[in-house]
């Protein structure tokens, strides 16, 4: 019996120093990431492969310069990159060639690929010109929520689309999102006697947020996803309901829209880096007020996905910060 009760005092005492542990752990990455400027700042350069000069480099709280900017993520993409981005230019191309007043920007963000990710995009650059396709290289791997966020940082569009290297999400899609962004703002911004009523106002400067959401192919997805994948997605629901509150259904869709003045106040003050950032924007949309969308989109699993059971410690990791973070008041808003 003596040697039972050591036991459960050895098991006790090891699970107390474990916790003291990962709340050490918590509370010094937390810190670190109070003032997350220091992964930002490192310079965004955009070159020109045909003459290997230098352009300017924006920033989203410049004026905007074109109509959309479309922000690809890319880590290790080569085989996946150049078939979406074909797809995509197709339908950028063939609607600035309907209407006159339409203009883009494709940011392709290299997120430290360590295969031809980088040749595969400035094949694109090279081909459209660096005026409407454009490619940061983070130089290391830093996780799909810091290329975004370098990516939107430093786009020029009135809307700003993130969308995913694989294509899972039709580009087309983006239309959904832009004439419910529009609908809103005429219903909200652009009735009655406010000021907001202003024909001056332009959409880049209403903050609103659009979320492409598969919430109505959850059913087909159970049956047909891998179960690890099921699994991952009901739980990660749970503690994102947790985490960042009820109103999104499917928070982690790669396909969202905001205009510029979402984009400047969420991407300024986002600090998660990975798979959870997306949780990051709805808390942070909820505290700036800004109006969420949820809209359906065809979306379809493409083989190749980063996302495995791998991820799920990564992703509990991020929401544990998160929670202390902004619960703490650690991590300041900054509007």
């Amino acid at each position: 019996m003596g040697f039972l009760w050591t036991l459960l005092e050895l098991l006790l005492a090891f699970i107390i120093i474990a916790l003291f542990a990962l709340l050490s752990a918590i509370f010094i990455e937390a810190s670190r990431r109070s003032y997350n400027h220091t992964h930002v700042e490192a310079p965004a350069i955009f070159e020109d492969p045909n003459s290997l000069k230098q352009v300017p480099c924006p920033h989203v709280s410049d004026p905007a310069e074109k109509y959309i900017s479309l922000i690809i993520p890319a880590f290790n993409e080569e085989h996946r990159l150049p078939g979406a981005l074909e797809e995509t230019m197709n339908y950028l191309e063939q609607r600035a060639a309907k209407d006159k007043s339409f203009s883009y920007e494709v940011v392709i963000v290299d997120d430290g690929s360590s295969d031809g990710t980088k040749k595969a995009a400035f094949n694109f650059v090279r081909k459209y010109t660096v005026d409407n396709v454009r490619v940061i290289l983070l130089g290391r791997n830093h996780g799909k929520g810091e290329a975004i966020r370098k990516g939107m940082l430093h786009s020029r569009g009135e809307l700003l689309l993130m969308l995913d290297a694989d294509g899972a999400t039709k580009v087309n899609d983006l239309e959904k999102l832009e004439n419910q962004i529009h609908a809103f703002a005429r219903k909200e911004y652009h009735s009655g006697d406010s000021a907001a009523s202003d024909s001056s106002i332009k959409i880049s400067d209403i903050p609103i947020a659009a979320f492409g959401s598969r919430a109505h192919l959850e059913e087909k997805a159970l049956a047909t996803r891998k179960w690890y994948r099921n699994f991952l997605m009901k739980g990660f629901h749970l503690v994102v309901v947790l985490t960042a509150g009820p109103g999104i259904r499917d928070t982690q869709c790669g396909f969202k829209m905001f205009t510029r003045a979402a984009a400047r106040k969420l991407f300024t003050n986002i600090r998660l880096k990975r798979w959870c950032f997306d949780v990051e924007l709805v808390f942070l949309c909820k505290w700036f007020g800004i109006p969420m969308i949820e809209i359906s989109v065809n979306w379809s699993e493409i083989p190749g996905s980063k996302v495995n059971p791998l991820s799920i410690p990564n992703m509990l990791w991020e929401l544990a910060l998160m929670s202390f973070g902004y619960r703490t008041r650690m991590w300041k808003i900054f509007n």
